[in-house]
C-alpha cells in the first residue's frame, strides 16, 4: 500500500477538489495550493449515472499526479461511479494513491477494497448522507478512509447538511484504524464542527478554489479544522 499516502494522513489534512478548479489552468492552481501546504489533492470522478454530472477521468488523473507527487503530495481519488471495479486499475495506473468507492455503487465491496490494496493503493468506501453507518462498518477490515459525505453527491458549492455531523460522532468509535474523511460543504465555518466529531481528512472545493485567494482559503480551514 501507498506508503507515502499512509504518512500523510497520518496527521489531520485539509483536500483541497480540484472539481471546483478552474480547468484552463489547472496545473497552477494545483501548485498554488501545494505551494500553501497542500499535501492530500481530492479528484473526484462522475460518471453521469451514479450521480447527474460527468467530470473527469484518469487521462486528468495522470496529467497532474507527477506535480502532486513532487511537491510531496498524494492524490485521493473519489469514485462516484457505478461499478467503480471497472475503473480501479486505470487510476491506480494514472498516479493514485488512494482510491475511494461507494457502498451505493459495487456489489461486492469488500472485494473492491481489496482489488484497491493490490493494486498499491489506500482503499476507501465513501456513504451517502442517507446510508446508514451500519452499512459500512463491517468493512473496517478492508478499507483505510471511511469517506461520509456531508452532502448529496454530484455538485460542489452545497451547503453541509448539519445531521451528518451527528452521524461523523457515530461513526468515529466504531471505524477502527480507518481515518474518517468529510465531503461536501465544508469551509472555515463547519470544519471545526466536523472535526470535534471525528473526522481527521476535509475535503474542501468551492471553499478553496472558489475564493479570490485559494492559499488563504486554505489556510484559514486549515486552521478551523486544527490541521496541518
Amino acid at each position: 500500500m501507498s506508503e507515502r499516502m499512509m504518512e500523510v494522513i497520518a496527521s489531520p489534512r485539509v483536500a483541497p477538489s480540484i472539481l471546483s478548479a478552474d480547468f484552463a489552468r489547472l496545473g497552477s492552481q494545483v501548485d498554488e495550493v501545494l505551494g500553501a501546504g497542500a499535501r492530500l489533492i481530492h479528484f473526484d470522478v462522475m460518471d453521469g449515472h451514479f450521480v447527474p454530472p460527468i467530470t473527469i477521468g484518469p487521462l486528468v488523473a495522470s496529467s497532474i499526479a507527477d506535480r502532486v507527487h513532487a511537491a510531496g503530495g498524494v492524490l485521493d481519488v473519489h469514485l462516484m461511479i457505478e461499478q467503480p471495479e471497472r475503473q480501479v486499475e486505470a487510476f491506480a495506473e494514472a498516479g493514485a494513491d488512494s482510491i475511494t468507492v461507494h457502498i451505493e455503487a459495487t456489489a461486492h465491496a469488500n472485494r473492491t477494497l481489496a482489488a484497491i490494496r493490490d493494486l498499491g493503493c489506500l482503499a476507501g468506501i465513501a456513504f451517502n448522507p442517507a446510508t446508514p453507518i451500519e452499512a459500512v462498518t463491517e468493512l473496517r477490515d478492508f478499507a483505510d478512509i471511511f469517506l461520509c459525505m456531508t452532502i448529496n453527491p454530484g455538485w460542489g458549492g452545497q451547503s453541509l447538511i448539519p445531521s451528518t455531523v451527528d452521524k461523523v460522532a457515530r461513526l468515529a468509535p466504531l471505524a477502527g484504524r480507518a481515518k474518517i474523511e468529510v465531503d461536501g460543504g465544508v469551509h472555515a465555518g463547519t470544519a471545526e464542527a466536523v472535526a470535534k466529531a471525528g473526522a481527521s481528512l476535509f475535503v474542501a472545493g468551492s471553499a478553496v478554489f472558489g475564493a479570490d485567494d485559494p492559499a488563504a482559503a486554505y489556510a484559514e480551514i486549515v486552521k478551523a479544522a486544527g490541521a496541518v
